[in-house]
């Protein structure tokens, strides 16, 4: 009986773990498929809408003009790109009209030492356009930020950092729930592309480890079967 007990136990934990990985599976998929709907579109809408707090969660295609006022860069780290570790740059933009917001300018590699590479603000009126996105999330890392090797720029590991202390000595209070996610395209920034899911798992992934779950409990269903079909002949 008490074999039983272990392996129920063992096999709701499983199903419930691969319930876990479909639902991500499913969550993941949909993103994309907003996205994909949204580039499919590409109807421009204006920058100001990154602050809508209902749309906090979407995706919008935007465009607009304005200037990077003189903040400091933001370097989130440990990101991968084709195998290389590096970077993805941030930078506040103030739209004309509206409230600023983070840009996504791409990503650069990072040397064997692991020193952060200068970025230079890019200079007058520009008329920018690009996806607007939930940040990054930030996973598992514990949350951390150091000044750059410049010491002016500051290098974070998680984009729920509190930004807008970052900012406060360039005038920037508060910052919109979203990014905008720069068209690569256009001739600025660097390395850079509109995936929303860098440096975590595919939908495919997510299906494959919950086929492994759902194996996993039934092999200790057929398990338990097998045991007490043994001990049964034995008796």
């Amino acid at each position: 009986m008490v074999g039983w007990t272990l392996a129920l136990l063992a096999m709701v934990l499983f199903a419930a773990l691969g319930r876990w990985q479909l639902g991500r599976m499913h969550e993941k998929q949909a993103m994309l498929d907003a996205v994909a709907a949204t580039l499919a579109a590409r109807d421009p809408k204006p920058l100001a809408v990154a602050a809508d707090p209902a749309r906090a969660r979407d995706y919008d295609w935007a465009a607009g003009e304005g200037r990077f006022p003189d903040c400091p860069a933001l370097l989130l780290d440990n990101q991968q790109r084709e195998g290389r570790a590096g970077v993805r740059v941030f930078r506040v933009f103030a739209p004309a009209g509206a409230k600023p917001l983070l840009v996504e300018l791409g990503w650069l590699p990072l040397p064997a030492n692991r020193a952060t590479p200068a970025i230079d603000r890019p200079p007058g009126l520009l008329r920018l356009a690009g996806l607007l996105a939930p940040p990054p999330s930030p996973g598992l890392v514990r949350q951390d930020q150091r000044k750059a090797d410049n010491a002016r720029d500051v290098v974070v590991t998680r984009m729920d950092a509190d930004l807008p202390g970052l900012f406060g000595a360039c005038g920037v209070r508060s910052l919109p729930p979203r990014v905008l996610k720069l068209d690569p395209s256009l001739p600025l920034g660097f390395a850079r592309d509109l995936d929303v899911l860098p440096n975590t798992l595919p939908p495919g992934k997510h299906l494959g480890y919950a086929v492994q779950w759902f194996g996993l409990a039934l092999a200790v269903l057929v398990t338990a079967l097998v045991l007490t079909f043994r001990g049964s002949r034995r008796r």
